[in-house]
C-alpha cells in the first residue's frame, strides 16, 4: 500500500499557492500567471457587471472560479469548478469498493486499499464544463496535478471479452428521474467506447494537487479523462461496466447533447452529438499593468492536440504572437501572455484565438455552426477593458 506522505502533500501544497510547481520537478518555474508584482495593478474589464461576485465553494453548490483572480499554474482545490447534478454523495473509504463487471473475462472487486497498492501514475490536466461560457467569463474551469491508478490496466486485468464495445462509468451520486411517468432512481453516468476508454492516459484518480480527493471532487475515486469535458470525468465511481450496446442514460442521451446544423454529405442537417472531447478554445481573463506595459493573460483548453500558436488582437488589429506557459503539458490548461506597449487611454476591445497542430483555427462566434443548446461554447471571446490615463 502507498502511505499518504505528509512532505510531499505538504511541499505541492505549497507550490500550489506560490506557482512553484513543473511537471517531474519542484523549481522556480517560468513566470506566468503570477500574483501582482510589486507596483502591478490589475486593470478593469469594462463588460463584467458589478453584481458578477463568484462565492466560495459551498456543500451542494454548484462553483465557478473568478477568472480575474487566476494567479497560478494550479487551481486550488477549493476554486476548482465544482458541478453536480445528483447531490453530492458522502462514501466511507474504508467501506468502498469499486466494481468491474459486464463482457469482462473477469469481474473485479477493489477497496481503495487495493487500488493504491497499484502502480501510481500522475498527469497535469485541465478541463472545463461543457456548459462553460461567457455567461460566467469561463469560470468553470480548473487545472490540477491528479495521482491514481490507470483505467487502460485495470480494464486489462479484467480482459475486455471481443463483443465489448462501449465502457459505461457509473457513479455512487443518484437521482430521481421521471421517464414516460413513472419515476426511477438513476445513478449519474457517462460512457465511451472501448477503443477511447483505453487510452494510455486515462486515470481512476485517488489524488488531487498532493491531497485525498476532495469530497466534492468525487472522493474517493472519480474518472480522470484528459481531454474531455468535464462531464466525461465521472465522480464517486462506484462500478465499471463494459456492454456490446450505446449507453443511452440521460447524459449521454438526452442532456449535454448539442443540436448544430451541419452539411452531411452535401445535405443541411440538424446534428445531435454527445458532449466528450474539448473543443479547442482560448479566452483573455486578466489583464494587468507595470508603469507602461499592459500584460494581456488568459488561457487555452483543448483535447490534447500540440498547439501551434496563440495570437492576440487589439481594436480589431492584426493578430500578434503570444508566449505560452512552458509549464504546460499536452492535458494541462496552457496559460498564455502578451505584453501590449503603448496601449491609449480609454476602452479598448481585446480577443486571442488558438491555433493547434493540425491547422485548426479558433473562430469567431458568429462563424462556428448554428446551435440550439448553449454546450461547448469555444468561439473566440472577446473582451472590454479600460486603459487610465
Amino acid at each position: 500500500m502507498h502511505p499518504e506522505n505528509p512532505d510531499r502533500r505538504a511541499l505541492l501544497k505549497g507550490a500550489l499557492n506560490t506557482g512553484i510547481v513543473t511537471l517531474g520537478a519542484f523549481s522556480v518555474p517560468h513566470w506566468m500567471m503570477p500574483a501582482l508584482a510589486q507596483g502591478e495593478v490589475d486593470v478593469p474589464f469594462t463588460d463584467v457587471p458589478d453584481t458578477f461576485n463568484p462565492q466560495p465553494v459551498r456543500p451542494g453548490a454548484m462553483h465557478f472560479q473568478d477568472t480575474r483572480r487566476i494567479d497560478s499554474f494550479f487551481t486550488d482545490n477549493d476554486d476548482f469548478y465544482v458541478i453536480q447534478h445528483y447531490g453530492q454523495p458522502e462514501i466511507d473509504s474504508a467501506g468502498y469498493q469499486l466494481q468491474v463487471t459486464g463482457l469482462v473475462q473477469r469481474e473485479l472487486k477493489l477497496s481503495l486499499a487495493q487500488l493504491r497498492e497499484r502502480p501510481a501514475v500522475e498527469i497535469d490536466a485541465g478541463f472545463e464544463c461543457g456548459g462553460n461560457s461567457g455567461r460566467l467569463f469561463h469560470g468553470l474551469i480548473g487545472n490540477a496535478r491528479w495521482r491514481g491508478v490507470s483505467l487502460r490496466d485495470l480494464l486489462e486485468e479484467a480482459g475486455i471479452r471481443p463483443e465489448g464495445k462501449e465502457v459505461v462509468f457509473f457513479g455512487a451520486d443518484i437521482g430521481e428521474e421521471e421517464i414516460r411517468g413513472r419515476k426511477v432512481p438513476k445513478a449519474f453516468a457517462r460512457s465511451m467506447s472501448v477503443e477511447d476508454a483505453m487510452s494510455a492516459h486515462n486515470m481512476l484518480a485517488f489524488e488531487m494537487n498532493g491531497e485525498p480527493l476532495p469530497h466534492y471532487h468525487g472522493k474517493p475515486l472519480r474518472l480522470l479523462a484528459p481531454g474531455w469535458y468535464g462531464v466525461a470525468n465521472v465522480k464517486w465511481l462506484s462500478q465499471i461496466h463494459v456492454q456490446d450496446t450505446r449507453y443511452m442514460g440521460r447524459f449521454m442521451g438526452r442532456d449535454y447533447v448539442t443540436l448544430k446544423r451541419e452539411m452531411v454529405g452535401g445535405n443541411e442537417r440538424w446534428v445531435e452529438n454527445s458532449v466528450a472531447k474539448m473543443n479547442l478554445k482560448s479566452a483573455i481573463v486578466r489583464v494587468t499593468r507595470a508603469g507602461d506595459v499592459h500584460t494581456l493573460r488568459g488561457f487555452v483548453l483543448n483535447d490534447g492536440t500540440p498547439l501551434r500558436s496563440v495570437e492576440v488582437s487589439i481594436d480589431n488589429g492584426p493578430w500578434q504572437q503570444a508566449t505560452i506557459d512552458p509549464q504546460a503539458s499536452q492535458f494541462s490548461w496552457k496559460l498564455f501572455s502578451f505584453e501590449w506597449r503603448d496601449a491609449q487611454p480609454g476602452e479598448h476591445t481585446v480577443v486571442s484565438r488558438v491555433t493547434d497542430s493540425n491547422g485548426l483555427v479558433q473562430g469567431r462566434a458568429e462563424d462556428l455552426p448554428e446551435r440550439v443548446s448553449y454546450w461547448e461554447e469555444f468561439g473566440q471571446f472577446p473582451r472590454r477593458v479600460m486603459i487610465g490615463a
